[in-house]
């Protein structure tokens, strides 16, 4: 099985203008004696070649350019006969080998990536037909027609995009965290195309989505960057260590600054109204503050209209931190999201005596104790709180 071809063909169809696939008939692969007269084409696809115009046509040619998988280029003619109500792909050009008997019942995929330009493959396994019909959706009574794209398996849509990405990085430098988190978002919704607005309509999801795809992409530019060199092995456990040190403090790095990005997208899709690592007193930086850090220094703004928001990953020591982040707020509640599963119900009434309220995505609060759920906030009802606020201030 040519894996490879198979993922070319994917994406091709993914990025082309459009894709239409089916399986050669014994005339198709010249196995009757009758291949001269080329690929049947189905009249399903002929909006993909001719202009309702055109159809009316006794007979209608054009040009195409085709690229085949074996790196074959053909100058072949998409020909339309209204008598016949046919199409078909004709003159490939004396010597051309990929016609012949064994590729009856192949999977015929043509691509067209421009107005005259197309790319063909033939895929004549069953598990290279199976691995090309099911990245659409598609079964074997579904070909002979258009492909279409919008039905793509959202783990082939994702790939797609991944692909893309790494093949943009200049092989040495690694992203930035705002890049990496954007690129996460991007990919998602590449991927997810029923779920675009998901952060308006479910933050919580969209969070833990978000973060789960930002780590899949995370790990593809690590294996692109360092894949290579990891194989060929290391001159020292120094060397080896010295990489590893560097893979594992970016990886630290990269989580908090991470989490902030995706939680400002949410807002941001939201409409909310924020100011991100403004100073409050001192140096003091709260991750969020709503709704601005100008009227937090507005005396005359209602301290109640206030709000600030903490975002740490893990928060099972580091809580103390989000007290005095804002004095103006000391003796209000203050907000701390994360993704940690599970504090203990001591640490829980230690940071209600303060004041702090946990915010978390809704799927993890099973796992915090049953008696102090009822104190947890979902990252959708902060969201709505917000919202809330501003409203009333306005």
């Amino acid at each position: 099985m040519n894996n490879e071809l198979v993922l070319q063909a994917i994406e091709k169809t993914m990025q082309g203008m459009n894709t239409f696939c089916k399986f050669l008939s014994a005339n198709d692969s010249g196995e009757t004696g009758g291949h001269q007269s080329g690929i049947l084409i189905s009249t399903k696809a002929k909006k993909m070649f001719f202009t309702e115009e055109e159809l009316l046509e006794p007979i209608k040619k054009h040009d195409a350019r085709v690229y085949w998988f074996d790196g074959e280029v053909t100058d072949s003619k998409i020909t339309w006969y209204t008598s016949k109500g046919e199409i078909r792909l004709t003159q490939f050009g004396r010597g051309f080998e990929l016609l012949r008997p064994e590729y009856t019942g192949a999977l015929f995929v043509f691509v067209q990536v421009a107005t005259e330009t197309y790319y063909a493959w033939l895929f004549n396994t069953d598990d290279e037909i199976q691995e090309y019909l099911d990245a659409f959706g598609l079964t074997p009574v579904e070909t002979n027609n258009l492909v279409d794209v919008s039905l793509a398996q959202p783990a082939v849509r994702e790939q797609i995009e991944i692909n893309r990405f790494l093949e943009t990085l200049d092989g040495t430098a690694f992203p930035s965290t705002e890049e990496m988190s954007f690129m996460a978002r991007s990919v998602w919704f590449a991927s997810q195309i029923k779920n675009r607005y998901l952060s308006v309509k479910d933050p919580d999801s969209a969070l833990v989505q978000w973060t789960d795809e930002e780590y899949t992409l995370f790990q593809a530019v690590e294996k692109s960057l360092y894949g290579d060199t990891i194989r060929k092995g290391f001159q020292s456990v120094s060397e080896f260590i010295s990489l590893a040190n560097q893979l594992l403090n970016r990886r630290k790095s990269r989580a908090g600054k991470s989490f902030e990005h995706h939680l400002a997208a949410i807002f941001d899709d939201n409409k909310i109204i924020y100011t991100a690592q403004g100073v409050t007193e001192g140096n003091k930086k709260p991750d969020f503050i709503f709704p601005s850090i100008k009227k937090y220094h507005d005396f005359q703004f209602p301290v109640e209209k206030l709000c600030t928001l903490a975002a740490k990953t893990t928060c099972k020591d580091r809580w103390r931190q989000v007290i005095n982040e804002a004095d103006r707020l000391r003796d209000h509640n203050k907000y701390l999201c994360t993704l940690q599963q599970g504090i203990s119900s001591a640490q829980l009434d230690e940071m209600k005596a303060e004041k702090v309220i946990l915010v978390v995505p809704k799927p993890y609060i099973i796992s915090f104790p049953r008696e102090k759920r009822n104190d947890i906030w979902t990252l959708s009802q902060f969201v709505n709180y917000i919202k809330t606020i501003e409203e009333d201030s306005n």
